[in-house]
């Protein structure tokens, strides 16, 4: 029979569900504790929408506050799939 897992957030699961403790740079954004990679993500992406970073003529492209600067290499504006790849440095 196979186990059922639990819904809780501590599961040291694999791949999107495996926690991940954020940077510094990152926390202001994520918070301090380790947390799933999906949580991270979903969290940037709320983020942004609060602070209205989203490009109003191309969506795709996210512009950088303060804080995403330092995520974004000291970039001002990045595509959402390169700054998956930005966000992922600041996660181990």
């Amino acid at each position: 029979m196979a186990t059922k897992k639990g819904s809780g957030s501590k599961g040291g699961g694999k791949g999107l569900a495996a926690e991940v403790q954020p940077s510094a740079d990152l926390a202001p954004i994520t918070g301090s504790k380790p947390i799933p990679r999906s949580e991270v993500t979903k969290k940037v992406w709320d983020y942004i929408k609060a602070h209205g970073l989203q490009d109003q003529q191309n969506r795709r492209m996210i512009n950088a506050d303060d804080n995403l600067k330092k995520i974004f290499g000291g970039k001002k504006q990045v595509s959402m799939f390169e700054m998956t790849a930005l966000v992922n440095k600041h996660l181990s």
